[in-house]
């Protein structure tokens, strides 16, 4: 039986292209754990827990993974099996909650599975349908003409042609106007989408969801509460446009009851969210039963978590309204080895064993918050490497 021997994290801080406007944040920085695992046949693997803006989004925040890992997870899991079902099995049963950090763990473990197989992780997940992943922008600057701007380059580097706007911090009116204003410049050529991110109550999500198809707006997302189960399936049945869940889709079991509710159109999947990318697939069946859409959903991972989400996207059988699976791109400095494929308004899935990629150990130390300069074995090793 291979075990896993050492469990290590690091959070690694880096700077934004931009400022990125949410409802309840503005970031201009991404913190990222990094987590490295070593099995006991020195198959290594990594993986990465990620947030946005800090505990103002959710209930873990970086340093919280970290802690999380170190002092819980890490002497848990020692010596146990390195087996991702058993060693995640072991993680539901002692440790409650904690999503983000049972996933950047999952992920360290599916990914050297991987490389222990010789495959890439999504043949662990059933198997790819497509090597490539329709992925959108979020134009977040809050400026009409900057995002427009923004948006019109997008579409002639053939990087883009979907688009999401954060609003809910704004005036309902205004921010309708603002993406009313993004709409008609850019007509055809893009889907426009919008993120409430939870910001509006239900009576004002009604009058929005309106005001916004009326503007051909094409997917509104998350309008109100995540808790409010019911006032989502009150505003999905106004049938005007697809109302998408994201922040009330905690797991398999959120996932049941939004489509036991009809409580929405389209489910954004989320593997730290979820719990873990397994139990990301488990949301993704649910909505496939339920004939509820699907849509790759992001925490703004950087690369490690961005490639992980691929791998598990690719093996969904429909997936109309594509992916987010941008966050390395908003990211100042590139941390892998080999770029990803970001071309012809997709990202090209790996094919290599485990996740498929490797990070530039020197750049990732750079950023080190703990400014730690040690040599950092490479996570691409694999079997008799």
């Amino acid at each position: 039986m291979v075990t896993i021997e050492t469990i290590e994290t690091f959070i690694v801080d880096v700077p934004t292209i931009r400022q990125h406007v949410l409802a309840m944040a503005t970031m201009r920085t991404q913190a990222m754990v990094f987590v490295h695992v070593r099995c006991s046949d020195g198959v290594e693997g990594i993986g990465e827990g990620t947030t946005i803006g800090g505990l103002s989004y959710g209930d873990e925040s970086p340093e919280g993974i970290k802690l999380t890992i170190d002092r819980h997870v890490a002497p848990l899991l020692h010596g146990s099996d390195a087996s991702p079902a058993r060693a995640t099995m072991l993680l539901r049963k002692s440790i409650v909650g904690n999503h983000f950090a049972k996933n950047a763990v999952e992920t360290a473990l599916f990914d050297a599975a991987g490389k222990r197989a010789g495959v890439p992780v999504s043949e662990l997940l059933g198997g790819r349908v497509r090597d490539r992943l329709p992925v959108l922008w979020t134009l977040a600057s809050g400026d009409t003409a900057r995002d427009i701007a923004e948006a019109e380059t997008m579409i002639d580097q053939r990087r883009h042609k979907a688009f999401k706007l954060k609003i809910g911090k704004r005036d309902l009116v205004e921010d309708v106007a603002h993406v009313a204003a993004i709409k008609r410049a850019l007509g055809d050529q893009a889907s426009i989408r919008v993120d409430v991110n939870q910001a509006w109550d239900e009576a004002t999500a009604k009058r929005g969801v309106a005001m916004l198809a009326d503007a051909d707006v094409d997917l509104i997302e998350q309008p109100i509460s995540g808790a409010n189960v019911s006032g989502m399936a009150r505003l999905t049945a106004m049938g005007r446009t697809a109302i998408m869940a994201d922040e009330g889709l905690r797991g398999p079991i959120d996932a049941l009851r939004h489509a036991t509710d009809a409580a929405a159109d389209v489910f954004a999947v989320k593997i730290a969210q979820s719990g873990g990318l397994r139990a990301g697939a488990a949301v993704a069946g649910i909505a496939e039963v339920a004939g509820i859409g699907l849509y790759g959903g992001t925490m703004l991972e950087g690369p490690i978590g961005s490639i992980a989400s691929a791998h598990l996207f690719a093996t969904f059988a429909g997936l109309a309204f594509g992916t987010e699976l941008f966050g390395p791109l908003l990211l100042a400095e590139d941390l892998l080895a080999e770029p990803l494929d970001y071309t012809e308004f997709s990202l090209a899935v790996p094919s290599g064993p485990g996740l498929g990629l490797t990070l530039d150990m020197e750049k990732v130390r750079a950023f080190r918050r703990d400014g730690d300069r040690r040599t950092v074995i490479s996570i691409s090793k694999a079997v008799g490497a």
